[in-house]
C-alpha cells in the first residue's frame, strides 16, 4: 500500500483543516424563520386585553386560543408564510414603523456618511491631531466611551451609532487600532448609556409612565449604576484598544486599510466647515430628539440636510473626490455599505409575522411567551423576583428588541405583578432597562447591532466570538445590581 504520508511529502503540504466559521447573519435569520415556522404548528398562541389611554395590556387577561394555529407556506394580507416571510417583512409598516422607516433610515445614512468619507475630511483631521496619523496613547478613546454613553443615557444614542461607527472604523483602524475598537466605542459605550440611563426618553421614560411613576424618578442612583457601568466598559475598551495597538493581540476587522500619510489631504478649511457641519448636525438631531421628539422620518431629514451641506463644501472647496458625481457616488457607496443591514430589519419584523405578529391583542405565540415570562417571576422566591425580572426581559428583548416596544409590551404586566411579588415598580423598570440594553449587543434581531456590524465591517460570528465573554461579564454585573436594588428597597 503507498505511503500517503511520502505522497503528500513528494506532492507538496497537506491539506489545510477545515476551520468551522458562524455562518452569515442572514442565514442565521432564515434558520430561525424556519424554527419560528415550525413553532406555530406545536404551540398555542395567545392575547390580552387592552385598555387606557395610551393603551396598556390588562394584568390577568390572558387568553389562549383554541388551539395552535400554523402558519401557511405561501401568506395572504392577514398572516405570513414561511415563503413569503421576508418579503412580508420589507414591506410592513410606514416611515415611523422600525421595520420600513428604519430601513429606509439605515440606507440614507450609510448614504450620508459615504458622501463625508469621500470628502477626505475625517482622514484629514486624524492626519492633523496624531503624529503621522497613528496614536500615541488611548486618551481619545476614553473620551470618546464617555461622550457616547452619555448620549445613549441623554437622548437615547441608539440607531445614531450606525453612523457614527461608519466615521470611526477607518479612521481608528489607520490610528493603529482596528474595527472591533470602534464597536466598542460607538456600540457598546451607547448601549450602555442607554441601558443605565435615568432620563432615555425611548426606555426608561416610557417604563416609568406606564408603571406609573414619576419620569426620570430615582435618578441617583441611576446615575450611580451609568458611572460605575461606564467606566468598566471605559476601563475594557483602553486595555483592549491598547493591546491591539501595540500589537499584543491580532487587530479583527481593519477597515480602510493602511493610507500613506502623504496621500492624505492636508486639513483645510473646506475639511473643517465638513466636519463643523457634522458636529452641529448631531447636536440639532440631539436638540431634536429630547426638546421636539424627533424620530426616524425627521433625524434622516436632518442628516440629509448635513450630506446637501457637505456636498456644497466640498464642491465649492474644491476637494478632493468633491465633483457632484463623486459625491453621488460617495451616497451610492455608503448606501449600499448598509444594505445588509436593512435586509436583516426585514428579515427579523418577517419572523415575528410568522409568530402572529406583535400585537397585544392580537394571538401571538409572543403573547404567549410574555405570559410564560411573567408566570416564572410569579413563582419564584422573593428575593429572586427582581432577577427573574431581568432574566424575563433579556430573554423577551430576542423577540422584540426595540426598547420602546418592549416597554409598551412588558411594562403594563411586569409593574402590576411587581406589586404582588414585593418587588418596587422602580426595581421593575431597572429590570426592563438592563435586560433590554445589555441584550442588544448580541441579538440577531436588534437593528443597531446589525447596522453597527455592517459599518464596521465585522461579521456577526466574529462579534460573537469575541463579545461573548465581556456580554457574560455585564450579566453577571447587571444581576449583582438587580439584588443589591431589590435588597435596598430601590
Amino acid at each position: 500500500m503507498p505511503d500517503r504520508k511520502a505522497d503528500n511529502a513528494d506532492g507538496g503540504a497537506p491539506p489545510m483543516p477545515r476551520v468551522w466559521r458562524m455562518p452569515d447573519t442572514l442565514l442565521i435569520m432564515f434558520t430561525l424563520a424556519l424554527l419560528a415556522w415550525a413553532a406555530t404548528f406545536v404551540f398555542v398562541p395567545g392575547q390580552f386585553e387592552v385598555a387606557g389611554d395610551p393603551e396598556r395590556i390588562v394584568p390577568g387577561s390572558y387568553q389562549a386560543a383554541s388551539g395552535t394555529m400554523p402558519a401557511p407556506i405561501i401568506g395572504d394580507e392577514e398572516r405570513a408564510g414561511f415563503l413569503d416571510f421576508f418579503y412580508a417583512g420589507l414591506v410592513t409598516g410606514d416611515r415611523y414603523s422600525p421595520t420600513v422607516g428604519l430601513m429606509a433610515f439605515i440606507i440614507v445614512i450609510g448614504g450620508v456618511f459615504g458622501m463625508i468619507m469621500r470628502t477626505g475630511a475625517i482622514d484629514a483631521a486624524v492626519q492633523a491631531s496624531l503624529p503621522g496619523g497613528k496614536a500615541q496613547n488611548e486618551i481619545l478613546l476614553m473620551m470618546l466611551f464617555f461622550a457616547f454613553s452619555l448620549g445613549g443615557a441623554i437622548f437615547g444614542l441608539s440607531e445614531e451609532a450606525i453612523a457614527l461607527t461608519l466615521i470611526l472604523a477607518p479612521s481608528l483602524s489607520r490610528a493603529g487600532y482596528d474595527a472591533i475598537t470602534a464597536l466598542l466605542v460607538c456600540l457598546c459605550a451607547s448601549q450602555i448609556g442607554f441601558a443605565t440611563s435615568w432620563m432615555n426618553p425611548f426606555s426608561v421614560v416610557i417604563a416609568q409612565s406606564i408603571s406609573g411613576l414619576p419620569p426620570m424618578s430615582g435618578m441617583g442612583p441611576r446615575l450611580a449604576i451609568w458611572a460605575g457601568f461606564t467606566l468598566l466598559g471605559a476601563l475594557f475598551t483602553w486595555r483592549y484598544a491598547r493591546s491591539v495597538r501595540l500589537g499584543l493581540r491580532p487587530a479583527v476587522g481593519k477597515v480602510g486599510g493602511s493610507i500613506d500619510a502623504h496621500a492624505v489631504q492636508a486639513l483645510r478649511l473646506p475639511h473643517i466647515l465638513v466636519l463643523a457641519t457634522l458636529l452641529l448636525g448631531v447636536a440639532w438631531v440631539a436638540w431634536g430628539v429630547t426638546t421636539r421628539g424627533y424620530y426616524l422620518p425627521e433625524i434622516a431629514a436632518q442628516f440629509f440636510a448635513v450630506g446637501i451641506a457637505t456636498a456644497i463644501f466640498a464642491r465649492f472647496g474644491k476637494l478632493e473626490g468633491g465633483a457632484t458625481g463623486d459625491m453621488m457616488v460617495g451616497f451610492r457607496d455608503g448606501a449600499a455599505q448598509l444594505l445588509p443591514a436593512a435586509l436583516i430589519v426585514g428579515a427579523a419584523k418577517g419572523i415575528m409575522l410568522l409568530l402572529g405578529g406583535d400585537s397585544p391583542t392580537g394571538a401571538s405565540l409572543l403573547n404567549a411567551l410574555l405570559n410564560g415570562l411573567a408566570g416564572l417571576t410569579a413563582a419564584v422566591p422573593d428575593w429572586m423576583t427582581a432577577w427573574t425580572m431581568y432574566l424575563a426581559q433579556s430573554v423577551f428583548n430576542f423577540a422584540v428588541s426595540s426598547g420602546s416596544g418592549q416597554a409598551s409590551i412588558t411594562m403594563p404586566i411586569m409593574a402590576p405583578l411587581a406589586d404582588l411579588s414585593g418587588v418596587t415598580r422602580q426595581t421593575a423598570v431597572l429590570a426592563f432597562q438592563l435586560g433590554d440594553g445589555f441584550t442588544n449587543l448580541v441579538v440577531p434581531t436588534s437593528a443597531t447591532l446589525i447596522g453597527c456590524l455592517a459599518a464596521a465591517r465585522v461579521s456577526y460570528g466574529d462579534w460573537l466570538a469575541f463579545f461573548w465573554k465581556p456580554m457574560l461579564a455585564l450579566f453577571i454585573l447587571g444581576s449583582a445590581v438587580m439584588l443589591l436594588a431589590h435588597g435596598g428597597g430601590f
